[in-house]
């Protein structure tokens, strides 16, 4: 096996919550290489790349399966730079990116779920969740938005939500971003030492850190408690980006590609066309 075959060969089950196993985010790698380096997995992402690209087009051409990729991880985790790298290439005429940031009062005053629906994949498209429902089991939790028996309440409401998803014919693969908390120092001091990456930096990410330790309990009960078999979470080592980009391209290649897509039959008689 050379190195280029084991970068496609590695085994991606061993980073998938299994349903109903505890969670232990402290036994999870974050500086994860598989034994590869950075030229190799990039090489190994941009191959990758193109696979995607004939997958996504099969996908909007077939027009009959939903795709839905949810992104979820600490600041600095690297959702924004999965985006750029991972999906460069694709048509953006089948692929929207939705980003789910502080409600807004129109979408307080419904159901948390309300501003979340009406984002999901019509079929033939694909989803990208930048940050997503999840914010409801996390951050409301951390800050004491709502009390303890409202928001354990939503595990149940997130499992059958996405359940129905699925049982519409939706593919959904959710993805973790697990940055050590060294790593987010760094990314955030590169943010104010580099001029191109101020606008970057917010001093809301500051007071968000000093909550390092209870996000981290959110987060370990989130996976517990919302992985299935039909919307597994993936842990991704995310502080190698080059890595994080590789696994990820990997597990969405895999799904897309185990959906056996064929482009549709077309019309009779095209070769007897002529073109004047």
């Amino acid at each position: 096996m050379t190195n280029l075959d084991h970068a496609f060969g590695f085994d991606l089950d061993r980073y998938r919550v299994r349903p109903g196993t505890p969670v232990d985010l402290s036994e999870w790698r974050t500086d994860e290489n598989e034994g590869l380096n950075k030229a190799l997995g990039k090489q190994a992402t941009m191959a990758l790349n193109d696979r995607l690209e004939i997958a996504q087009e099969l996908l909007w051409a077939e027009d009959k399966h939903k795709v839905l990729l949810v992104l979820q991880a600490t600041d600095t985790g690297g959702k924004d730079g999965t985006i750029r790298h991972v999906f460069d290439g694709v048509n953006p005429q089948g692929v929207r990116v939705a980003s789910f940031k502080k409600p807004t009062d129109d979408e307080l005053a419904h159901d948390y779920l309300w501003r979340v629906h009406r984002h999901t994949p019509s079929t033939g498209e694909m989803v990208i969740f930048n940050r997503s429902h999840y914010e409801d089991v996390l951050v409301v939790r951390v800050h004491n938005y709502v009390d303890e028996q409202r928001w354990r309440r939503r595990y149940a409401h997130i499992r059958n939500f996405e359940q129905l998803l699925a049982d519409e014919g939706t593919t959904i693969v959710k993805f973790f971003l697990h940055i050590s908390k060294e790593e987010q120092k760094e990314r955030l001091q590169s943010r104010l030492d580099e001029p191109d990456k101020n606008w970057k930096f917010a001093t809301g990410d500051l007071n968000e850190r000093k909550h390092w330790d209870n996000y981290q309990v959110a987060f370990t009960e989130m996976l517990a408690e919302t992985s299935t078999d039909s919307a597994p979470w993936y842990v991704i080592p995310a502080d190698r980006k080059w890595f994080r980009n590789l696994l990820i391209s990997r597990i969405v290649v895999a799904n897309l590609e185990g959906l056996e897509m064929s482009y549709p039959a077309p019309e009779a008689g095209l070769s007897e066309i002529v073109i004047d």
